[in-house]
């Protein structure tokens, strides 16, 4: 399976040129579904979706999270086959509503990405420390920080084989397990009706319990959004991308929905909520182990060994995730950099044609907050992995809408082979979609970061938010308008910014 294929840079461009022609189509999709982390998503997420959220009919929320965004990507895709730039979301936003809003989002962007590798990185020394022990969560984080920091500066490829790895055995232990499940009936029989019927999935309504499934699988696929942005790095990447977001896009939604379903089915649709809770309850907490749910259903129709490599997978997904978002805001400082809203420094790349200087920056960010976070002792999960997961979804959806709304835009007034379903209809409906999904976020806020007011339930009232959460909450959108404002401020854009590298 070749990911890469040589394509020499010329001697006037190499400096400031991403190392064309490395990745095909599986190589940019190792890259988003490792962004994703299903293990991740299905041991974390979908536990909290049942419970909290319509019981049997999470999968239902999923499925409906992946045609929204399937929606999306239609829009997307068309715009990757007129813009190829590192700088993807932003270079389509600035495309189609202009130059300071496109500059304005990329900053919320490098925020987004920013934050949810913190948010990675706080779960996976969590982790370590509780499987492996003899170091502190911090130590772990920060000898996983330093791999992926090496990794980076590598040429793309290298990276795209290391996740290739991980993500393939983690595709497998994840379908294996839904596939035996699914085959032997669990307790009550296959139950499609439970799971996919609207009925089913909207029960509680948008402002209840169906809103909350559908916060958390809209947390979940987080990081399918980025096949854009390794576009240059890319072979032919008019049809590459395309591909790889569909793909992607496709291969995510289907994981999830298959794996949640083959959940409900292993615990029976009728009794699954209680059966959740039971598994996933330590010390008279509910949900205070998610993955145990799982890991359990594995060990019960697989086998314990099942439990046990599942077990070893959620680090490499979380490590996997890591690398991934790292490439993803490096991508995002380089461009910015070549365009010259930050430092020409971060738009250059070093002899493999990595951007060096972007990866450091981004490992430097990390690092601090990390050590921050150490020394003042904060929990690592209900700190700096709920805070931060939870902000980098609100702005990556809010960067959404703007490209959906950025792609009707460009093509009212840049006319081509699209058809009207790519240019308009399909973005409409995305945008419809990705509004309400915000707003059921932001609602859900204090319940995805843990960031209420003392006296607040979560699970019953939306909104409700503590002063950490409004801040968490509005950073995106203030610092859109700082971004903006900038921009305005800004003279020496030059037209790397926003242009097709590849025309």
């Amino acid at each position: 399976m070749a990911l890469a294929q040589e394509t020499p840079a010329s001697d006037t461009d190499a400096q400031t040129s991403l190392n064309k022609g490395r990745l095909g189509t599986v190589g940019i999709v190792f890259f988003v579904v490792a962004a994703a982390a299903p293990l991740v998503g299905m041991t974390g997420a979908v536990p909290v979706a049942i419970v909290l959220g319509n019981g049997a009919a999470a999968p239902g929320a999923y499925l409906v999270v992946g045609i929204t965004l399937l929606l999306f990507s239609v829009g997307y895709a068309a715009m990757s086959q007129r813009v190829t730039n590192a700088g993807a979301f932003f270079a389509y936003i600035g495309r189609g509503l202009g130059r300071h809003v496109g500059i304005a989002s990329a900053f919320v962007s490098i925020l987004a990405y920013v934050a949810v590798q913190l948010a990675i990185f706080g779960f996976f020394g969590a982790v370590m420390a509780g499987q492996v022990g003899i170091l502190p969560w911090w130590v772990w984080s920060l000898v996983s920080w330093a791999v992926v920091t090496v990794l980076s500066l590598l040429r793309v490829d290298v990276g795209a084989r290391v996740l290739g790895v991980l993500m393939l055995l983690e595709l497998t232990a994840l379908v294996v397990t839904s596939v035996v499940i699914l085959a032997s009936g669990g307790p009550e029989g296959i139950n499609f009706l439970a799971s996919f019927n609207p009925a089913a999935i909207l029960a509680g309504g948008l402002a209840g319990s169906a809103g909350i499934a559908f916060a958390f699988a809209f947390a979940s696929f987080i990081g399918f959004e980025a096949t854009a942005i390794y576009g240059e790095e890319s072979r032919d990447p008019k049809k590459v991308v395309p591909r790889a977001t569909y793909l992607s896009v496709i291969v995510i939604t289907v994981l999830f929905a298959l794996t949640a379903f083959a959940m409900v089915t292993g615990m029976g649709a009728s009794h699954v909520v209680e059966k959740t809770v039971a598994l996933s309850t330590v010390a008279k907490v509910p949900l205070a182990a998610p993955a145990e749910v799982l890991f359990s259903l594995a060990a019960q129709y697989v086998g314990q060994w099942m439990a046990t490599v599942m077990s070893i997978l959620v680090l490499s997904s979380l490590f996997a995730g890591l690398l991934a978002f790292q490439n993803a805001a490096s991508r995002y400082l380089f461009a910015m950099g070549r365009g010259g809203i930050l430092p020409a420094r971060l738009g250059t790349v070093n002899r493999r044609g990595a951007p060096a200087a972007a990866s450091v920056v981004t490992s430097i960010i990390t690092g601090i907050v990390i050590a921050l976070f150490a020394l003042l002792k904060l929990d690592p999960i209900l700190t700096l992995f709920y805070w931060f997961s939870g902000l980098s979804v609100v702005a990556i959806v809010l960067i959404e809408i703007l490209v959906c709304i950025a792609v009707i835009a460009y093509f009212r007034t840049h006319k081509g082979e699209e058809n009207v379903f790519q240019t308009t209809i399909a973005p409409v409906l995305a945008t419809i979609g990705l509004v309400l999904g915000e707003y059921l976020l932001i609602s859900r806020f204090g319940l995805l970061a843990g960031t209420v007011v003392d006296g607040v339930d979560p699970t019953v009232a939306a909104w409700g938010l503590s002063a950490i959460g409004w801040i968490l909450v509005l950073l995106p959108f203030g610092l859109l308008g700082v971004g903006y404002v900038v921009s305005r401020a800004r003279t020496s854009v030059n037209e790397e910014l926003l242009r097709d590298v590849i025309s």
